[in-house]
């Protein structure tokens, strides 16, 4: 390294600014507090102060910022889903992605890189035209292609599959991206402490006070806050939280896992993904292959990785690319995916007044990272759901209303 260069890293004059405000204790009260300083608090937190003006605003976090299911998926971003309600509701997702760089002035490393999803028999196939239709109706670019056009964007891709799943075609999805998941985290952090927010790391949601059907305040491992308004945006431990306010949802948590191989040379631009053999890839911009498969098949409350995950996983890596063989696996992690029996968030009022939820994300939270803090902040300070939340609503259960999106989502992506 240059000398006048590190001579700036070792002198007092140049400090480098800390990303976020360190806060030496909780204030008594809040307008609102958010448990979860993963990407969807740290969103409303942002677009609460950005776009209401309500500053007074507290998140809490018992690890630290993005730690969660935020900092342990494969960061892919799409808007190819299957129902009316989730192609509008992630294909503002994606507009919204587009400027966050610019909006935070930090680098994403947003990337669009198109999407295929790749079908292996007839009846994956006719999903894939349904996906398509239901895409260009509401202006989102997809169309269904050929095993040519995989061959195209994917010459390394053996499309017989050695020979046990022949690729018969796929959805593409143009506007499919990537981005760096943890600086996502970090840029609404960062864009929400500069207008004031409060993020407590290390701090632990002990218990909710809840006074005639009513949110009064939050037990903390630093103290107790009063507080009209609570938003629960934990993922996976969802559950919890809800047991503190005597809510029931339908939420089951199942490790998801992923993994990544050792940097190589790029080979791979489109992200690409097979529901039919439970396998997701793209390349980063490190070179590293980002792999995903489906949800292990245990309910387990655990971001443990295993074995089974890994021998599975390269198997299927190696039916569909048979040259990356001695290509090494350098890590593997898990996330707790909350999931629903529809394949659909839950997203707004609860029937504890003051008490609102952002979850029930699964394997496709990340993508609606910008949107769901965009509808959730709406959602907080008028008391009623933003327009493209209502589909998601918890009431939607008891109702016998689901929103079917697993013919989008049956793959962990």
């Amino acid at each position: 390294m240059p000398w006048r260069l590190l001579r700036f890293a070792f002198s007092s004059k140049h400090p480098e600014p800390r990303m976020f405000t360190q806060h030496q204790k909780l204030k008594p009260s809040y307008d609102v507090v958010i448990i979860g300083g993963g990407g969807h608090g740290l969103a409303a937190a942002y677009y609460l102060a950005k776009e209401h003006g309500v500053r007074n605003v507290c998140v809490l976090e018992k690890s630290y910022i993005g730690g969660g299911n935020t900092g342990r998926n494969t960061s892919i971003i799409r808007s190819n889903y299957l129902t009316p309600e989730g192609v509008q509701f992630y294909d503002e997702s994606v507009r919204m992605w587009q400027d966050l760089s610019t909006d935070f002035d930090l680098n994403l490393f947003y990337a669009n890189r198109g999407h295929y999803t790749l079908a292996h028999t007839d009846a994956s196939l006719r999903t894939m035209r349904w996906r398509a239709e239901v895409n260009k109706h509401y202006g989102v670019d997809s169309e269904v292609v050929g095993p040519e056009a995989v061959k195209k964007a994917a010459p390394m891709i053996d499309l017989s599959c050695s020979g046990h799943a022949p690729i018969l075609g796929a959805l593409y999805h143009a506007p499919g991206s990537v981005a760096r998941h943890d600086a996502v985290a970090w840029g609404y952090g960062r864009g929400a402490d500069q207008r004031g927010v409060e993020i407590h790391q290390k701090t632990e949601v002990l218990g909710i006070d809840v006074q005639g059907g009513k949110v009064k305040g939050v037990q903390t491992s630093r103290g107790y806050i009063t507080t009209p308004k609570v938003l629960c945006a934990v993922a996976g431990s969802t559950p919890r939280i809800l047991n503190m306010v005597n809510v029931k949802t339908p939420l089951y948590i199942h490790p998801l896992q992923a993994m990544v191989s050792e940097p190589v040379k790029p080979w791979l631009d489109p992200i690409l993904v097979s529901g039919s053999l439970h396998v997701y890839i793209s390349q980063s911009a490190r070179g590293e292959l980002v792999m995903g498969a489906s949800l292990d098949p245990y309910e387990v409350h655990s971001t443990r990785s295993s074995l089974e995950f890994a021998e599975g996983l390269t198997a299927e890596m190696l039916n569909m690319f048979p040259f990356l063989s001695n290509v090494k696996v350098m890590r593997q992690w898990a996330g707790m995916a909350d999931m629903t029996p529809d394949f659909a968030p839950i997203m707004g009022k609860t029937p504890v007044e003051g008490f609102y939820l952002d979850c029930g994300w699964g394997t496709y939270g990340f993508k609606a990272t910008p949107v769901s803090g965009k509808t959730m902040a709406h959602t907080l300070i008028h008391d009623t759901p933003h327009p493209l939340i209502t589909g998601f609503s918890l009431e939607r259960f008891k109702n016998y209303a689901l929103t079917g999106e697993k013919g989008a989502a049956s793959v962990g992506h």
